[in-house]
């Protein structure tokens, strides 16, 4: 019984870092793309009339 519990927390332990990994990952992403499409609209705002 001992071994299938560790061997369950094990799985449960690795999938939860390489998941982790991967939120942190998206998250960086996302923010440098949101702050290069702010800076690209901030650059070309002059370009807008009224």
């Amino acid at each position: 019984m001992n071994e299938k519990t560790y061997r369950t927390m094990s799985r449960v332990g690795g999938g939860s870092i390489a998941l982790g990994i991967i939120v942190v990952v998206t998250g960086v992403v996302t923010g440098i793309l949101m702050i290069v499409g702010g800076a690209r609209l901030l650059k070309e705002k002059y370009k807008v009339t009224i």
